[in-house]
C-alpha cells in the first residue's frame, strides 16, 4: 500500500497569500446516490460509502481551515455553458455527459457550498486546465501552492494534478479527500501521479495550513 504522507520535493511549506485549494467535481450529480447513470452498480456501494463516510467530512475540514486562514478556495464543476451542451468537448459528447447550464444536479453539494467570494469554474472536459481559465485565475491570485481534492481520483482529479504540475504549481493531493470507483483504481492512481505532487492525508495538510506564515 502507498505510504502516507508521501515524501516529495514538492513538499514545501505553504505561503500566505500564495496557497489555494481546488475542489474537483463535488457536485450533486456525482456525489448523491442515484443521480449518476455512469456509476457501475457493483462499485456504487464502495464509492458512495467512501465519499460520504470519509471524503466529504475531510473536505469540510479542509474548507474550514482554508477559510479560516483567509486563503483562496476554488471549486470546479462539470456544467455546460449552454442548455443543449453544444459547447461540450467531443469526449463528453461521446460519453453522453451533459449537465445543462444552471441544472440543480450541477451544483456543488450543500456540505461544501461555495461562499459568495469563492470561485466556481464550470468545465466541459475532464481537465479543468483544458476547458476553463483556471491557470489565468490562479496566476492572478499569485498562487504557488495548489491543494487538490475531489472525485474521481483517477480521472478529473488526476488531470488537475498533472496539468497543474506542468504549469509550474506546487501541487498537494489530499489522498483521503478523494475517491474513485474502487480501492484498486485509487491506489493505482496514487502510484502513477506521485511524481507530480506531494501526496498527503488530511491531517498533514491541515497542519501545513495552520503553519502558513
Amino acid at each position: 500500500m502507498f505510504s502516507l504522507p508521501h515524501q516529495s520535493p514538492r513538499d514545501l511549506p505553504y505561503q500566505r497569500g500564495r496557497t489555494a485549494i481546488l475542489f474537483v467535481d463535488m457536485q450533486r450529480a456525482w456525489v448523491e446516490p442515484g443521480l449518476d447513470p455512469h456509476v457501475d452498480a457493483q462499485r456504487a456501494g464502495y464509492f458512495y460509502e467512501r465519499v460520504h463516510g470519509q471524503v466529504i467530512p475531510n473536505q469540510q475540514r479542509l474548507l474550514a481551515a482554508m477559510r479560516g486562514a483567509d486563503e483562496n478556495v476554488l471549486h470546479t464543476i462539470i456544467e455546460s455553458l449552454t442548455s443543449d451542451g453544444r459547447d461540450r468537448s467531443l469526449d463528453h459528447k461521446l460519453s453522453d455527459m451533459h449537465l445543462p447550464k444552471g441544472h440543480p444536479d450541477a451544483q456543488v453539494i450543500d456540505a461544501l457550498a461555495p461562499r459568495q467570494n469563492e470561485i466556481v469554474l464550470p468545465k466541459t472536459s475532464s481537465g479543468v486546465f483544458n476547458s476553463t481559465a483556471i491557470d489565468y485565475v490562479l496566476r492572478n491570485l499569485d498562487t504557488r501552492h495548489l491543494i487538490v481534492c475531489g472525485v474521481v481520483t483517477d480521472q478529473c482529479v488526476d488531470m488537475a494534478v498533472r496539468d497543474a504540475a506542468d504549469r509550474g504549481y506546487l501541487v498537494t493531493l489530499v489522498e483521503d479527500a478523494c475517491a474513485t470507483h474502487s480501492a484498486e483504481r485509487h491506489q493505482a492512481c496514487l502510484e502513477a501521479i506521485k511524481g507530480y505532487c506531494w501526496i498527503a492525508d488530511t491531517d498533514s495538510v491541515l497542519a501545513r495550513i495552520a503553519a502558513i506564515a
